[in-house]
């Protein structure tokens, strides 16, 4: 794996984990936020979208065509999933179930559908990726997942997970096996999202603004962010990066968000979370030589 490649997924991991803390301050809002990040995210990356197609950078077929509707459909249940979750339970359950068991399934998707055989380092490598996010999101007790909301979390960070590692494995044949530019590919997802939201509020157009009031500036702030960390990863692939060893890197956003809930949230660091954020570095440096 390149150094361009690690950067782009280390720059993702650090985005995905601001865009999430911001996420789940707005989690009373439901489909109706997701529908206004999506609105933003459709018109901040439109001029990168027309620039792209201007300059001949996309060749359409129906195949493509088709792969970017099934990829569009599962990222909406994946937002649709995620701030369900984030209403029904606490941020690190659903976060680092959802992020734990993405990669796990993604990777054996790569193996299955995409014919890669990851490395012994590599395998390795996403043993400790996993078994940190673990320590950081249990803290050593795995009683924390039967507080309260801890089983509602994991149970709709699986589900997340699930759709993570789904959209993964079509986006990255998307990528790396259609040629469709990852900007095209994410901008269309949220073109998809916002049409199939747009009756939520179509409905009443005044309640939804005033239900977005103290939000507005958050789904600004996800807007932005939640595009370009996907674009980057989505890059990453795109220039031959391995989609076995780059899922399982993406999980560095668990590591990153539980520094900047030490950081920002003043929550307690204690031992179990500051050995999982060691392992889970461990394991990034195993996969970034693998």
């Amino acid at each position: 794996m390149t150094l361009a490649s690690l950067s782009l997924v280390v720059l993702a991991s650090f985005l995905h984990a601001g865009w999430n803390l911001l996420a789940k301050r707005a989690a009373p809002l439901g489909p109706l936020f997701v529908f206004a990040y999506n609105l933003v995210a459709f018109v901040a990356y439109a001029p990168w979208v027309v620039w792209h197609l201007a300059n001949g950078g996309a060749a359409w077929t129906w195949a493509g065509a088709a792969i970017v509707g099934l990829s569009g459909l599962i990222h909406l249940a994946y937002s649709l999933c995620l701030q369900r979750g984030y209403q029904v339970a606490d941020l690190s359950v659903v976060y680092p179930v959802a992020r734990g068991t993405g990669p796990m399934l993604s990777s054996l998707g790569a193996i299955l559908v995409l014919g890669e055989l990851p490395s012994g380092r590599a395998l390795a490598g996403l043993a400790l990726v996993v078994a940190g996010i673990g320590l950081i999101a249990t803290q050593g007790r795995l009683a924390a997942f039967r507080g309260p909301g801890g089983a509602a979390g994991v149970q709709w960070g699986t589900a997340t997970g699930g759709l993570i590692a789904t959209y993964t494995v079509v986006d990255a044949y998307a990528v790396k096996s259609l040629g469709i530019a990852p900007v095209v590919l994410d901008w269309c997802n949220n073109l998809l999202r916002f049409v199939l939201l747009a009756p939520l509020v179509l409905a009443d157009p005044r309640r939804a603004w005033a239900a977005m009031r103290g939000y507005r500036l958050v789904a600004l702030g996800v807007g932005l962010m939640s595009p370009l960390s996907y674009i980057l990863v989505l890059a990453a692939l795109d220039g031959g990066a391995p989609l076995s060893i780059v899922a399982p890197m993406r999980e560095m956003s668990m590591m990153v968000g539980a520094v900047l809930g030490m950081i920002v949230l003043r929550e307690a660091a204690g031992p179990w979370r500051l050995a999982g954020c060691a392992v889970l570095i461990g394991g990034v440096i195993l996969l970034s030589s693998a």
